[in-house]
């Protein structure tokens, strides 16, 4: 009793061995204190609110729960989380041992000069020689052990995939919200400029009229008629341009949302679209842990951290043990009968010896692979707090281009009531009323689309601060933001 229990102490310790190569740790990245002309905020971000609440228009909610149930991309992302899963279990498999069962069963026949031993009276002789039956059934057992962590090692990188392919879907569904989100807003944008224009042809079919009517009385010179129709067509080609952008940004939309191309249903204007009254950012620090492309990016290294050790464990001798348990008889009635029992096992060490130093260059490569995934982890970092200054800046300064563009607008209006007053007094000519037109025409076009670009910089402001994407209440089935499907 006490020699098994020392036995079984004995196999437990040599299966647990040892593991070779470093341990993951994650590496020190320095990181700014605070965003640039912001002062830190360390409990508020924006990035912890919820994507419904930012974006409170009902149709563009109702198409990002549409985009996370039906893109084809998110949906991609999700089995890849199942092939990573799949190849984690394959891996960790190898710790344990396999056991196949065998059955056999035939008939063989020697020949006058075969050189195998035939017993005597077990057979049928003929001629041509002896044929006997032959029947067997054994349960064979194979097992590695993991003395020096190869297999460990191999599994914990298998891991670390896993979790870096479900980060990648975090990922994915971040850029879709955000893709939908941005997609929609520029849609709308282009919205409101086709009423600028079509109002405008409204607008400028008065004054080519008005122009004509004045040509026709000898009031004014034909040029001002013709500048007049010139200014219309130029609406006009302005306007199909609008209505090409209008129907390719739905056909994108479609495409988001994992549906055929065709027509989007239509919330809010762009001006009714709310912003938050304040949009802290939080450290920069915490995009370590929010960032899901950086954690992509660290999953990977920390992959790679344990493949070196994968790549020194095949410098020492691999050991396996082989067992096989069953029964061999000439006669199926005697098949399980005691003479018939069979067994063996079998330790089995394998040490390379000369390889021309393939396994020391197997772990050199290894090696430089962890240190460029090093850098990309760390490149990626950079790339992120970029991102985040960026999308800070762009926000505040399309809010001030927002404000001077308004004042722009009422400002040219009033220069084209003055403009038309003149004109119409004979005072000026319909060249002067032109140009205040186009100004109009041109800074309306230009408010539209910086209101647009500064909602769009918000998107990407949530985006590049690792957005909080918490479980939104979407229909049964879809793939959210915060976990499985229907988390």
């Amino acid at each position: 009793m006490m020699r098994s229990r020392v036995l079984a102490c004995s196999l437990a310790l040599l299966a647990a061995g040892c593991t070779l190569g470093p341990n993951y740790k994650r590496p020190v990245v320095p990181t700014p204190p605070s965003w640039r002309d912001i002062p830190a905020s360390e409990a508020e971000t924006l990035a912890n609110t919820p994507w419904w609440e930012l974006f409170d228009d009902p149709q563009l909610q109702e198409l990002v729960r549409m985009a996370l149930q039906e893109n084809k991309d998110l949906k991609i992302a999700v089995e890849r989380i199942e092939e990573a899963r799949a190849r984690y279990g394959f891996t960790k498999a190898d710790l344990w041992p396999s056991v196949d069962l065998n059955g056999t069963a035939g008939r063989l026949r020697f020949n006058g000069s075969t050189l195998l031993h035939v017993p005597e009276g077990e057979g049928q002789t003929s001629t041509n020689g002896t044929e006997t039956p032959i029947y067997a059934a054994s349960a064979d057992v194979s097992w590695e052990i993991d003395f020096f962590g190869r297999i460990r090692r191999a599994t914990e990188a298998q891991r670390a995939l896993l979790l870096g392919t479900e980060e990648a879907r975090r990922s994915t569904v971040l850029t879709l919200v955000a893709d939908v989100a941005q997609s929609y807003l520029e849609l709308r944008a282009f919205d409101l400029q086709l009423e600028i224009a079509r109002r405008t042809i409204a607008s400028r079919r008065e004054y080519v009229q008005l122009a004509r009517d004045r040509f026709e009385g000898g009031l004014t010179p034909e040029v001002d008629f013709r500048q007049a129709e010139a200014e219309l067509h130029r609406i006009e080609a302005i306007t199909f341009d609008l209505e090409r952008l209008i129907a390719l940004k739905e056909n994108e939309i479609s495409v988001l949302v994992g549906r055929n191309p065709g027509a989007i249903s239509r919330g809010r204007s762009l001006e009714e679209q709310k912003l938050p009254a304040t949009v802290p950012a939080g450290l920069p620090a915490a995009l370590l842990d929010r960032r899901p492309d950086i954690r992509v990016a660290e999953e990977r290294l920390a992959a790679a951290t344990a493949d070196i050790g994968q790549a020194k464990a095949l410098l020492f001798p691999r050991i396996a043990l082989t067992g096989s348990f069953g029964f061999t008889s000439t006669e199926l009635d005697t098949l399980f009968d005691g003479p018939s029992k069979a067994w063996n096992i079998i330790g089995n060490l394998l040490q390379p010896v000369f390889n021309a130093g393939k396994n020391r260059r197997r772990v050199e490569m290894v090696e430089s692979q962890q240190r460029q995934v090093l850098y990309d982890y760390e490149n990626t970092i950079l790339q992120a707090f970029r991102e985040a200054e960026d999308a800070l800046v762009s926000y505040r300064k399309t809010g001030d281009q927002q404000v001077a563009q308004t004042a722009r607008v009422m400002a040219e209006r009033k220069v084209l009531e003055l403009a038309e007053m003149r004109y119409r007094g004979g005072v000026a000519a319909y060249l002067e009323v032109l140009d205040a037109q186009r100004s109009l025409f041109g800074a309306e076009i230009d408010q539209t689309q910086t209101t647009g670009v500064h909602l769009v910089s918000l998107v990407q402001l949530y985006k590049a601060l690792g957005g909080g994407w918490p479980s939104a209440p979407v229909p049964a089935g879809a793939a959210t933001p915060g976990g499985g499907p229907g988390n």
